[in-house]
């Protein structure tokens, strides 16, 4: 057993701060208005599991930009954002349909159904939008014992694949789910950046237009942690608290978390940081097109670049700058910004992009 007196107990840096990437905006650490509203919130006691004075605040908060009856429920993650807000929007033999490209589809490790308990009914769209038309591909069977049911809509704004849903889209969607007695999830992941690049409060493309329930993301957009799922239509869901609990979603010191979602949404903070990741996007999507034999692949619309690019060139870029394939059988990656994304740090990245391409 080492000597306690020879162990280093003093914490250390062990990264450079200057390195930034474009792998995910998840990369990114949390903004320093985030870090002082933590240390306000600390010292002394207060309330645990969400009766503290921070998450009562987080309530009136939520209510200026979703209006009087939005409830948020904060939680640790979007993972379990969506699985309390999916199962409290359907019965244990519901159905969820969503875009193949959803983050509840591809990227959560098969909680919805594993933990939710929920079927996943899956569409393939080529902008990760979904419309009534495409729903109207598994919105059947509801009186079919064999089928799971088609209970929710879910969609994702913006998208998985950097898109965004108009207002009006987003209604259709409502109106066309609510006909066929169907809910409206919304995953608020970048809730933000889709707010910023439409340029439009955030009631505008949810509790306006039929939306019943919505994860809001917090951590993408400069958070330490912590996310919430807001019920915007209270008669849509049952049992809300007791999921989050059964889900392992209920933070005991939650003030941490819901003090994080207050800096945010109290101000403008969340819109600041949207609208700079959104802007550092479109400029790097500029320099990319001025690079010869390099596709984007989808409108740049808020703050994620897909592109096309030789496999070889991907690979070498990757050893200076971190980011993923996307498709990589395909050659297609993606390149994120985030709130911290400098003007310096695009512009170094399309450098070295057009010395490697320059290189085939």
């Amino acid at each position: 057993m080492a000597d306690p007196a020879t162990v280093r107990t003093d914490a250390r840096r062990h990264h450079d701060p200057q390195v930034r990437g474009f792998a995910s905006d998840n990369y990114a650490g949390a903004h320093p208005e985030i870090l002082a509203a933590l240390a306000l919130a600390n010292g002394g006691h207060q309330v645990a599991y969400g009766e503290d004075d921070y998450t009562g605040h987080l309530q009136r908060v939520m209510h200026s930009h979703f209006g009087p009856t939005a409830e948020a429920f904060p939680v640790f993650n979007g993972t379990g954002a969506n699985v309390v807000a999916l199962q409290a929007l359907a019965d244990r033999w519901g159905a969820v349909i969503c875009a193949e490209s959803a983050h509840i589809n591809v990227d959560e490790g098969g909680a919805p159904e594993r933990v939710g308990g929920l079927k996943l009914l899956t569409v393939p769209t080529p902008d990760g939008k979904l419309t009534p038309e495409l729903i109207d591909r598994e919105a059947y069977g509801w009186d079919d014992e064999h089928r799971a049911m088609p209970q929710v809509v879910s969609i994702t704004q913006n998208t998985e694949l950097g898109t965004v849903y108009t207002p009006a889209e987003i209604r259709a969607i409502c109106e066309h789910a609510h006909e066929r007695g169907m809910k409206v999830h919304l995953d608020g992941a970048r809730i933000a950046n889709a707010a910023a690049s439409l340029d439009v409060p955030m009631r505008t493309f949810t509790n306006t237009v039929g939306v019943d329930v919505l994860s809001f993301g917090g951590t993408k957009n400069g958070a330490l942690f912590g996310e919430a799922v807001v019920v915007l239509n209270p008669d849509a869901v049952r049992a809300m608290k007791h999921l989050r609990k059964l889900s392992m979603q209920l933070a005991s010191k939650m003030r941490f978390v819901s003090v994080q979602l207050e800096a945010l949404l109290a101000k403008d903070l969340w819109l600041r940081n949207a609208r700079h990741a959104n802007a550092m996007a479109q400029r790097l999507a500029d320099g990319v097109r001025t690079v010869g034999g390099v596709e984007i692949l989808h409108p740049v619309q808020a703050n994620a670049v897909f592109a096309r690019l030789p496999h070889e060139v991907t690979e070498r870029l990757q050893k200076r700058f971190r980011f993923y394939f996307w498709d990589e059988k395909a050659g297609d990656v993606r390149w994120m910004c985030a709130f911290d994304t400098r003007e310096d740090d695009v512009d170094a990245f399309v450098l070295a992009l057009k010395e490697e391409m320059a290189r085939q």
